[in-house]
């Protein structure tokens, strides 16, 4: 079961989630997620951001799963 209060989750800003787990930047660069370098990754959440990118719900979903995988990794 995951910790809620330590998971990452779509609405969470993406700069905040980059600084305390960089290793979430080559999984969003994988899922064509290159805000990490952008101007916006300070106000716009992963789920702003992956849906200017285009993405779906179910893509967003997955990514953040990614995320957190990786995270537990660590």
């Amino acid at each position: 079961m995951k910790n809620a209060k330590s998971a990452i989750n779509k609405d969470d800003r993406i700069s905040d989630v980059i600084k305390k787990h960089p290793e979430s930047v080559p999984i969003m660069m994988k899922h064509g997620i290159h805000c990490v370098g952008c101007h916006a990754a300070y106000f716009e959440t992963i789920e702003q951001g992956s849906q200017a990118h285009g993405m779906s719900e179910k893509a967003i979903g997955k990514m953040v799963d990614e995320i957190n995988n990786a995270k537990k990794k660590k």
